[in-house]
């Protein structure tokens, strides 16, 4: 969960607070519903859609873009591992048995969980 700050003019946040009080609504139930029913009426908008679709093709050439350079750094499933010395504060978690083990290897190295690193306490 979210959460969202916006301003509002006075009039339009005197009036919304008049509507919550006369439905027994909190004046979050309006907005959260306000914009989910504008959420839904863009849904079915051909343009956006359009667009969307355009967007996914970009994001699918830019992560084929990101995976062929991890490919190009790290080597395919092909390729008999390099025996260089791994960069300082480099964990190998043993042996990565193929290409996709060595992406993800290579992507917890440079964006490692959030709970890396720290202890847990019960």
């Amino acid at each position: 969960m979210k959460t969202l700050a916006i301003k509002l003019e006075n009039g339009s946040h005197a009036q919304l607070t008049a509507i919550a009080q006369l439905e027994g609504q909190p004046v979050t139930a309006l907005i959260k519903q306000a914009i989910e029913e504008f959420i839904e009426s863009k849904r079915h908008q051909p343009q956006l859609t359009d667009r969307a679709e355009a967007m996914l093709e970009e994001i699918e050439r830019d992560a084929a873009a990101r995976r062929e350079a991890l490919v190009t750094l790290f080597g395919s499933s092909d390729e008999t591992p390099k025996t260089t010395p791994e960069p300082m504060g480099f964990k190998p978690r043993g042996a990565p048995a193929g290409r996709r083990e060595m992406i993800q290897q290579a992507a917890e190295y440079i964006n490692p969980p959030p709970w890396q690193g720290q202890s847990l306490s019960l």
